[in-house]
């Protein structure tokens, strides 16, 4: 396949500096762009998976790639949750896809092994839990606890460890991971007095406490280190409330163990810290905790702040906070992101937006996926290149209806793989959705997900843009007559249902003309809102929070009710929840979960508690309604309806896709519009699995 990119861009001498070598032990990066390690639902179930995405970001230019983590013993197993895994010989085979497809591209191959103590499951092992000491795990719910780990125990783990580091090292990686950060390691709880409690040579000091952080990282140096790499990811500070990490005791860690690693992979924790969406995080955001690391260590150091701008990775190297330019998210958004700086391709970048849809497919125990990359996890199964796309195999031309999400990705893929494609607009501004969102609270840079396929289509000749462009059935017939074109997508989107209908409701909720009733839509309208107001949100994503926080910070009195435990519920997946509730409270939000709305007269709302029926009543002036959305796809059944009007203008086809067929998140519009270009005049067979499998062996 060609490659769709753009070779316009000449190299930018500002970025050299990102480009020279740097030194890991006995290993070298042939640049300082380091994907640390990162989840991805894909793990030792979808190892060909796993091995092709990585692969295409040392393609990219990563100089580091990294795996997630992977578990070294049946005591740490995290199920269903799909991690990496090295228990014994047997799963070699299986990270050596990995190392291979790395290698290939000239990149070092990184692996984090780890062992994750009370916060492993155990549900496939059935082991009992392993930790530092008697306890309730943190996370999940089990009605499990966890034994206290013995001398033989801490020497068992350390056996484990280096069998672990020995066997990656004998299937080629480069760098060998110490894990002790995201207060999901065995390490990272030694640590912490909030989990350390112990009396012995392991407890009690800061200093016994790093004992068995040392003796790791010397076992691991004396069985691997004269060939691998030997990184040290440590959090070094805990967000983890009373008696966790400190950030004064991150610096003293760092100093009692200042050359032993051959790099340091700083961050703080837990994970909802290290990765804050973009709502609650810019970038670069970590450098205050992580900036004094190279005053106090000679060894290189990597850190992680999304990101995305070649002028701030350059400034943290220059200003001695990082060696290394650590990524995963934006490595995930734009595998060939160092590449594409290397070729002063700067307008080429997808830059990551920090929604943390792609957390969600761990969340989810599900493959990843990004709103950004639509090639995200279909490296392997579907054969999808982030850069490379088939060329034409016919002259059809392409009527897309809707420049939101889906229709801006269907026309910009159509128009790389060189199809003739008419893109019309209702508004007068590309990105439906995507543009209305990004105004509200929080979420201004979600609208690069329109930028960038906006800037991609206006430079190519063979894609129109005709905006204010609202197409009625006759309108969408006569220009067929006038353009030729032999196919219609339907990228239509969706608007916020008015009448309540959503998990809860499957009719329309009793709501009198006594209060001005709303949906989103509206919201984002600009409708002006005053005075008390009551959201109903069953939607559980983050427009209910999004909304209440726009309204309480213009002053209105809000009350969100929701038939969920939390408010935003869903949005544990993307490591958002807590932040959104904080922020509600903060803001003197009224929440009221495990309730819904039943019916509103007279400005009074009657809402039930969805467990004990028990029913109160509220007054509010204003109701907004965040419950289901309707497709907009009259337009789509006008025209399938008159299949005689199609086939006297040789319209071949009439489809639908993203949110106008069934609405769901953007990066689900995003790749259905991708879909629809790959799969266009490709010969498919409706009745067979449509990507490649992998099986289990027997």
């Amino acid at each position: 396949m060609p490659d769709s990119g753009n070779s316009r861009g000449i190299s930018d001498s500002r970025y050299d500096i990102l480009f020279e070598p740097v030194q890991i032990g006995p290993v070298t990066a042939r640049n300082r762009f380091y994907q640390v390690p990162h989840c991805n639902g894909l793990g030792h179930v979808f190892p060909k998976a796993e091995a092709a995405m990585r692969g295409v970001k040392a393609e990219g230019g990563w100089g580091v790639v990294s795996t997630q983590e992977v578990d070294i013993h049946p005591s740490t197993d995290v199920s269903p949750h799909i991690e990496g895994r090295l228990w014994d010989e047997k799963d070699m085979h299986r990270l050596a896809l990995t190392v291979d497809a790395v290698h290939e591209h000239n990149s070092l191959a990184a692996i984090e092994i780890t062992h994750n103590g009370h916060e492993a499951t155990n549900r496939h092992s059935r082991l009992p839990l392993m930790a530092v000491g008697e306890m309730i795990p943190v996370t999940g719910l089990d009605p499990v606890q966890a034994y206290k780990m013995t001398r033989e125990d801490i020497a068992n783990y350390r056996r484990w460890h280096r069998r672990a580091a020995i066997r990656a090292r004998d299937i080629g990686f480069d760098i060998v991971y110490v894990y002790a950060a995201h207060s999901l390691s065995l390490l990272s709880h030694f640590l912490s007095r909030k989990f350390n409690n112990r009396t012995d040579e392991y407890g009690g000091s800061l200093e016994n406490r790093t004992r068995l952080l040392r003796e790791v990282l010397d076992d691991t140096r004396d069985v691997v280190g004269d060939r691998c790499g030997i990184a040290l990811r440590l959090a070094v500070r805990e967000f983890l409330g009373q008696d966790s990490l400190s950030e004064d005791e991150g610096r003293d860690v760092v100093e009692m163990l200042a050359d032993l690693p051959d790099i340091w992979d700083v961050n703080i924790s837990d994970w909802m810290y290290d990765s804050k969406s973009s709502r609650f995080a810019n970038e670069g955001d970590q450098e205050s905790y992580i900036a004094f690391v190279k005053q106090v260590t000679g060894k290189p150091v990597v850190g992680v702040g999304r990101f995305t701008s070649p002028e701030t990775m350059v400034d943290q190297v220059r200003r001695g906070v990082l060696d290394m330019i650590g990524a995963a998210r934006p490595s995930i958004a734009d595998p060939f992101l160092p590449e594409k700086i290397r070729q002063g391709r700067l307008e080429d970048i997808r830059e990551c937006i920090g929604c943390n849809i792609c957390v969600s497919g761990d969340m989810t125990m599900s493959p990843i996926r990004c709103t950004q990359n639509p090639t995200m996890g279909e490296e392997y199964r579907k054969n999808w290149h982030p850069e490379q796309i088939a060329p034409k195999s016919s002259e059809d031309s392409i009527l897309v209806i809707g420049a939101g999400p889906a229709g801006l990705e269907a026309a910009m893929s159509l128009g790389k793989r060189g199809y003739r494609v008419v893109l019309a607009e209702t508004s007068r501004h590309a990105g439906g959705r995507v543009d209305r969102e990004s105004r509200l609270p929080g979420l201004s840079e979600w609208k690069r997900v329109a930028d960038y396929r906006l800037g991609q289509i206006q430079r190519m000749e063979n894609v129109e843009m005709y905006f204010e462009s609202r197409l009625d059935k006759q309108q969408v017939l006569e220009l067929a007559d006038e353009l030729k074109y032999r196919h219609i997508l339907c990228a239509t989107g969706s608007t916020w249902h008015a009448g309540g209908i959503g998990r809860t409701h499957r009719t329309p909720i009793e709501i009198d003309s006594s209060v001005t009733r709303l949906t989103p839509d509206q919201i984002m309208d600009g409708q002006d809102v005053s005075g008390s107001v009551l959201i109903f949100d069953d939607d559980h994503y983050y427009m209910g929070g999004v909304i209440a926080e726009k309204l309480a910070s213009s002053g209105c009195q809000v009350t969100l009710v929701t038939p969920e435990a939390n408010v935003s519920a869903w949005t544990k997946n993307t490591l958002e929840q807590t932040f959104i509730e904080k922020r509600l409270l903060d803001l003197g939000v009224w929440l009221m979960e495990k309730h819904a709305l039943v019916s509103l007269k007279e400005q009074e709302a009657i809402i039930q508690h969805v467990v004990s029926q028990e029913q109160r009543s509220l007054l509010t002036h204003n109701l907004i309604l965040v419950t289901a959305r309707q497709p907009d796809h009259q337009l789509y059944f006008d025209l399938i309806d008159d299949p005689e009007a199609m086939q006297e203008r040789d319209v071949r086809s009439v489809t639908r896709i993203g949110d106008c067929l069934a609405p769901s998140t953007i990066a689900a519009a995003v790749y259905a519009g991708h879909l629809y270009a790959r799969d266009f005049n490709e010969s498919m067979d409706i009745d067979e699995v449509p990507y490649r499998r992998e099986y289990t062996e027997i």
